[in-house]
């Protein structure tokens, strides 16, 4: 809602009572957080910023946020920036950059300074409000002073009558928080809401808050038995956590949605429909999420490469080591629920199968590293970019993380693992406030390993060599095998290109396999597909695909510049897009069957029954 210049004033007058208030009780830079409006997904921020003998002073909105390696351009959604002195006189200021301002405060006490921000990005990552909820990350909307980013400030929150305040900061009075320094108010979250559940329970020294905004019906005693499991198990590998609270604060959402943010004391999980929390789908990628996110509190909270500690907000941190904090974090989170039996050895393998499919149904593995997808986040962002241009740092991190545990496990005989060389960095670095970097993390491997890892990091991590035999090598010595069919997709098989489409929308061409035949007829991303041997597609694109998939097919497509055109598909002998598993072998040895119940703390002849 737009407001008048009179509306403005009275809101200042308001703003300026507390700020005056809060400077004298405080005495430190005062956030405060609103929204007036909620219907229109306005935060409505005050920041009073005490004044020395400065002349001038540099305030800053951050350029990204820790958790997701991309420029973020926070300050798009910024409006209404105002500045005045603590009698309410406009205090003049120019901006020298995107999100960058120098104020003008010569001879002032203090300066108020005034905006609106617009949450309207319902995710774990951004801010959100409305008439239900009030929902902000720090780093989106809350500025700071790069030569102050060390002190102490306090945050206090004005919520409607009903809501409840979750964040992991510690609170001094109802609803005003203090933060120790910008690191730590950046990166404490704050979720505020009138339907909000909260349990706990504890783990080690800390003690875990579940909180979920949203309409659902947990099964509360389930949720925190499963939540416990795989907290102790994480606990138990690496030692007690770096922090007394953790709280998860979950945005529960009334359409299907998938998504979390790792933080220092706490993770926010965004998760849809809630209606269907409890159903084994969405369940399982809640607990998932849910690990996965709490391993960083050791994994990139605390454990972190040499180019991010400490963060930077104004720039790019550029780091080729994703395959570690994100790659061995979506390998741990998923070994954890395996390993504390909230997982089914099954259930581990589908998600390990999951992320081998989608490492082989990807050709940017064959152009760009996973260091250098890394590197490279601060460039296209998590988008798939370009067609076949990289990889994910997650699903190839999880991959090569994978490889490193089993490769670490066979030479050692299963004394040593991927878990050691885990506890080593955080006991030599993270737990000294010391950075890793790239030589550092492969020396440690080695050193674990007792063997020379050079080959290994050159070819599958700083390079795109294959490793599919490597893979089943691995898994093989583990008493998995790594099973390879075709596809019963034969548009995919035979002829190397994906659809997406159907149920009434049109038929396009979503991908093509490089040197396939339909790579080779001229077939390109984004075509759709109108006929198939003069015969219209509409919702029958496979049952016609299979119909004539030994003959000749003609497809007639509209290309992205609306040219009709027809395509002949002629089948050779290679196939295309295989399907890749991971099972337990039906025969293995009794020294495999002991390295799986090392590696998986799960009993082999009772897996094999349940898979046979």
């Amino acid at each position: 809602m737009e407001k008048s210049r009179c509306g403005y004033t009275v809101f200042f007058c308001i703003f300026a009572v507390q700020a005056l208030i809060a400077s004298l009780f405080f005495n430190t830079m005062h956030y405060h957080v609103l929204s007036l409006h909620p219907v229109s997904h306005f935060l409505n921020i005050e920041v009073t910023i005490p004044v020395t003998d400065e002349e001038e002073l540099t305030v800053c909105l951050p350029s990204w946020r820790p958790g997701r390696y991309e420029t973020g351009n926070f300050a798009k959604n910024i409006r209404a920036w105002m500045v005045r002195d603590d009698k309410g006189n406009m205090v003049a200021f120019r901006k020298t950059s995107k999100d960058k301002w120098i104020l003008k405060v010569k001879g002032l006490s203090q300066v108020i300074l005034q905006y609106e921000y617009y949450a309207a990005q319902a995710d774990a990552g951004a801010c959100w409000v409305d008439e239900d909820t009030m929902y902000f990350n720090p780093v989106h909307c809350l500025v700071f002073i790069p030569e102050r980013i060390h002190e102490a400030s306090t945050l206090e929150v004005t919520v409607p009558s009903g809501f409840q305040v979750a964040t992991s900061l510690k609170m001094i009075k109802v609803h005003t928080y203090r933060a120790e320094s910008y690191h730590e108010l950046a990166d404490s979250p704050v979720l505020c809401g009138s339907t909000m559940k909260m349990e706990s329970y504890s783990s080690g020294d800390t003690k875990f808050y579940v909180w979920l905004n949203g309409e659902c019906s947990p099964d509360w005693s389930r949720i925190l038995h499963d939540f416990k499991k795989f907290s102790d198990e994480q606990v138990r590998t690496m030692g007690l956590l770096p922090v007394k609270e953790y709280h998860f604060l979950c945005l529960i959402l009334p359409y299907k949605f998938y998504h979390g943010v790792e933080h220092l004391s706490s993770t926010v999980l965004a998760l849809g429909p809630g209606t269907e929390l409890m159903k084994e789908d969405l369940y399982t990628e809640f607990t998932g999420v849910a690990s996965h996110e709490l391993f960083h509190v050791w994994n990139v909270k605390t454990i972190r490469p040499a180019e991010m500690l400490p963060y930077d907000y104004t720039r790019e941190n550029y780091s080729r080591l994703g395959y570690v904090y994100e790659g061995i974090t979506t390998y741990y989170g998923d070994l954890f629920l395996a390993r504390s039996g909230v997982y089914s050895v099954e259930q581990y393998l589908h998600e390990i199968s999951t992320r081998i499919q989608k490492h082989f149904s990807g050709f940017g593995r064959f152009n760009l590293s996973v260091a250098d997808a890394s590197f490279d986040t601060w460039l296209d962002g998590y988008t798939p970019g370009i067609p076949d241009r990289k990889t994910s740092i997650y699903d190839e991190g999880c991959l090569v993380a994978l490889m490193t545990d089993l490769m670490i496990r066979s030479k050692t005989a299963n004394r040593k693992s991927l878990d050691d060389v885990m506890q080593i960095l955080l006991r030599d670095f993270g737990s000294r406030g010391i950075g890793y970097t790239d030589t550092d993390y492969m020396s440690v491997v080695e050193n674990v390993m007792g063997a020379e890892v050079t080959d290994f990091f050159l070819d599958h991590v700083y390079g795109t060599e294959e490793y599919e035999q490597l893979l089943q090598d691995l898994l093989s010595v583990a008493g998995c095998e790594l099973i390879k069919r075709p596809t019963s997709r034969p548009e995919r098989r035979y002829f190397g290109f994906r659809t997406s489409g159907g149920n009434g929308s049109p038929w396009k061409v979503s991908s093509v396999a490089p040197g396939s035949v339909a790579f080779r007829a001229g077939l390109g991303r984004e075509d759709e597909l109108i006929a198939l041997n003069e015969i219209r597609i509409d919702d029958n694109l496979p049952e016609l695909i299979q119909y004539f998939e030994k003959q000749k097919v003609v497809l007639t497509v509209l290309t992205p510049m609306k040219k009709l055109k027809d395509i002949l598909l002629v089948r050779g002998e290679e196939e295309f897009y295989p399907e890749y598993s991971v099972s337990v072998a039906p025969d293995a040895t009794s020294s495999q069957q002991e390295f799986f119940k090392a590696w998986l703390k799960q009993e082999y002849d009772t897996v094999r029954e349940k898979v046979q």
